[in-house]
């Protein structure tokens, strides 16, 4: 699938137009379901692909954090064959009592990957959670930047956002 097909299948099937709120807390007239292009095998596959391109030798395991990051970290992870790990929001209470499930050993270099940025503030609590276990964070790859400071937000925090898409990409204009 070329960029424009998937540029099109993402906003057919993913691209709302209303009134949201988003997890910054900032309103919206439209909003990214992440969900409904994470759940179809083709933009995932697609995702999947693109991601693993950034994932080059110097890169050790990639990383995607709860609940959206997971299928895309899974599907970049097959298509590299570099090992992931899932960051949960929170670390459990029961069983082991991880934040991190999969192995992550320091001094790993890692690909963060992320869905949908607004502001970038789950991304940068991620990337504590993954510097916490002695890692670090060599580049983040989200999918798509709505292009409202999450860029300079992850960037005055001294790490590179690489988008796949933004918000201009897909056509998106709030007038």
């Amino acid at each position: 699938m070329d960029n424009g097909e998937l540029i099109r299948r993402i906003r057919d099937v993913a691209l709302l137009h209303g009134d949201f709120t988003l997890r910054s807390g900032r309103k919206s007239k439209y909003y990214l379901d992440k969900y409904l292009f994470e759940t179809q095998p083709d933009i995932l596959a697609a995702l999947g692909q693109r991601i693993a391109a950034h994932a080059d030798a110097s890169i050790d395991r990639l990383a995607g954090a709860e609940l959206g990051g997971i299928p895309l970290v899974t599907a970049a992870s097959l298509a590299c064959g570099k090992p992931s790990v899932l960051i949960r929001n929170q670390k459990k209470d029961y069983g082991t009592a991880k934040q991190l499930e999969g192995k992550l050993n320091p001094g790993d270099r890692v690909l963060l990957v992320e869905d949908v940025v607004t502001t970038g503030g789950q991304l940068l609590e991620a990337v504590k959670t993954i510097q916490n276990a002695g890692a670090t964070v060599a580049k983040i790859v989200a999918v798509i930047d709505r292009q409202e400071g999450a860029r300079e937000n992850i960037e005055a925090a001294g790490y590179r956002l690489v988008a796949l898409f933004t918000k201009h990409d897909l056509g998106i204009r709030e007038d």
